[in-house]
């Protein structure tokens, strides 16, 4: 230390420096100029001796009687005058204390606080002591360091979300001192964000919206069936209504079914089951219970005093002017004569452990009826809540089952086999002449290049311009290309003289296509017009019909036909099978309908028929 202060007194005992224009006709007081570690350690710049010279004692004003002033109106004289003030001395240690204050801080951590809160409103959160943090927050909550407000939560909001990296306790009560700010400045809540009481209590208002539209509902398809209402949801299920139910449900539930598998591989099957053993809990508290169910898990509605910034350093210089602030439907603050109340439901504002235990149950309990392959693990739960929510279960599994839709599948790797059986039972059947001419027939057609299944060259003659076919078969002649056991006609562009059995032949084809059911009539001569890819004039009539979205035109169009809508259905679907290679028509709840994928497609073929 000798050794420090004799290098100190050599430096400005230096005659050239004495001479410097800087030392010219200035008079120093005792501080000094040139400063050791431990001097500067303690050093505190003027501007902190004056804020903490101001006094706590207030003289009274016209000869009244002075009064000592609050710790908390002493806070926010000294934070407006430190209002822009900045420092540039780090504070590396801790520092805890419950209410903050400047005169809760020592000189290091004075300076140490002001240079961490210029690096705040830079836009950098570095990591500090909690308190310093909290005492952030006071100034903010006294209107330190902005104009408006508005700017003023928004600096709040964003001064939390950072700093909860760094400790996330500050959000506990810096939700509630942001959610008391907009109240006292009468701010939009929609500045608020998306917060926990924000989301609590819009969950409470849109379960006791969807809880009223379901019993609605219930008691609706009761008078539209004319007999007692079913206990649980009705069916067919409102998707709307179910999925507004089970989604604020979820929110209040400390169980979260529709994070779990079933609610993600069948969601329909939880939203249904789950918003009716909801449904019939609030029938069993309404009947057995004097408070309703929402109640009983949530708590009520009432009006209790309100200490505004609560658990904070604040002062209100003036009483707040009376207000009403509504926070949302059932939440709601009044101040009058400068004392604070709110209204709301008071109760947890947490999720639900027991709505929680009634969700699992119902999530357990459901899967193990539809067989699901992931079960819970069962727990105890009331034997009349176990049999409402198998009860339910099991009108689900049941209805679905009554009402899936019907799917046809077709293997393609048995047609090439169906084929071949048919072409060997007709050469049984023919008799000695008929196959003679189909031989003539096949070797002809075998000379152009067809093969035994009719492709190649007959769909060459069929797209090709130029070549024409001189002579049509008299299958062709008679009764167009859907007439059965007709021979197969010449390749396109060929003539020859035929025997005269082979004409014998085609006359008869020709007097049985005459003959043919009507499902096999061809498509121009039926009174519904073209009919493409073998459908007949029911099965085209039925697909405008859905088209159309006309069900008494369907019924229609399968009586003509003289089935049910199902065969009709079945017969269609077979009809377009190979222009389109998958079902055409589907069945669900409501009937038949047009598969969406093919709707152009259907249209287009029934367009150019």
């Amino acid at each position: 230390m000798a050794d420090i202060q004799g290098i100190i007194d050599q430096i400005m005992n230096d005659e050239r420096l004495k001479r410097s224009s800087h030392f010219s006709d200035t008079v120093f007081g005792s501080e000094p100029i040139l400063k050791t570690g431990r001097q500067m350690s303690s050093y505190l710049p003027e501007r902190y001796r004056e804020m903490r010279a101001i006094s706590r004692w207030q003289e009274g004003a016209g000869g009244r009687a002075g009064r000592w002033l609050t710790e908390a109106e002493l806070f926010v004289r000294q934070a407006e005058f430190m209002a822009d003030f900045e420092d540039d001395c780090p504070y590396r240690g801790d520092f805890v204390a419950y209410f903050p204050t400047y005169g809760s801080l020592n000189d290091r951590q004075l300076r140490g606080y002001f240079t961490w809160r210029a690096r705040v409103r830079s836009g950098d959160v570095p990591p500090a002591p909690t308190s310093f943090a909290y005492l952030y927050l006071y100034e903010l909550i006294a209107g330190v360091g902005y104009e408006d407000p508005a700017d003023g939560l928004r600096l709040m909001q964003r001064f939390c979300d950072a700093f909860s990296a760094h400790d996330r306790a500050i959000l506990r009560l810096g939700s509630v001192w942001m959610q008391d700010f907009a109240v006292y400045h009468a701010l939009p809540a929609d500045l608020l964000g998306n917060t926990r009481t924000l989301r609590h209590d819009r969950a409470l208002v849109e379960l006791r919206r969807a809880t009223a539209t379901a019993l609605d509902a219930r008691a609706h398809a009761a008078r539209a069936l004319g007999r007692k209402a079913p206990k649980g949801l009705p069916l067919p299920a409102q998707q709307d209504l179910e999925s507004a139910l089970i989604a604020a449900l979820d929110e209040l539930s400390s169980y979260r079914i529709c994070s779990g598998k079933l609610y993600r591989e069948q969601p329909e099957a939880v939203a249904h089951v789950a918003g009716s053993v909801w449904l019939r809990l609030a029938d069993h508290y309404a009947r057995s219970r004097a408070s309703d169910v929402i109640e009983r898990l949530f708590g009520s509605s009432a009006e209790l005093p309100y200490t505004i910034f609560a658990s904070a350093v604040f002062f209100d210089p003036l009483p707040h002017p009376d207000s009403v602030y509504e926070l949302d439907p059932v939440h709601r603050y009044r101040c009058r004569n400068g004392l604070w109340t709110c209204e709301r439901v008071h109760g947890a504002v947490g999720r639900s452990s027991k709505l929680g235990s009634v969700l699992r149950a119902v999530d357990g309990r459901l899967r193990a009826a539809v067989g699901f392959g992931h079960p819970l693990k069962e727990e105890k739960v009331p034997k009349y809540l176990a049999a409402i929510i198998d009860a339910e279960a099991a009108a689900w599994t049941s209805w679905h089952e009554a009402h899936a839709p019907r799917r046809i599948a077709i293997d393609l790797s048995r047609l090439a086999g169906i084929r071949r059986t048919a072409e060997e039972t007709r050469e049984a059947l023919l008799v000695d002449e008929e196959r003679e001419g189909a031989g003539s027939m096949l070797d002809a057609a075998d000379r152009a290049g067809v093969s035994s299944d009719g492709d190649a060259a007959g769909h060459e003659a069929a797209t090709d311009p130029d070549r024409t076919q001189t002579e049509p078969t008299a299958a062709e002649g008679a009764d167009g290309p859907f007439a059965p056991d007709g021979p197969a006609p010449l390749p396109a562009g060929r003539t020859k003289s035929r025997p005269a059995a082979t004409a014998r032949d085609d006359a008869d084809a020709a007097g049985r296509a005459t003959d043919a059911p009507a499902s096999l009539a061809p498509a121009g001569n039926h009174p519904h017009g073209p009919t493409p890819h073998g459908l007949d004039g029911p099965q085209a009539s039925f697909l405008r019909a859905l088209l159309k979205g006309d069900p008494e035109r369907v019924a229609e169009s399968a009586r003509e036909a003289g089935t049910t809508v199902d065969l009709l259905a079945d017969a269609v679907n077979e009809a377009l099978f190979d222009a389109l290679g998958d079902t055409a028509v589907e069945f669900d709840a409501n009937g038949p309908h047009i598969v969406e994928d093919y709707r152009e497609d259907i249209e287009e073929l029934l367009a150019h028929a």
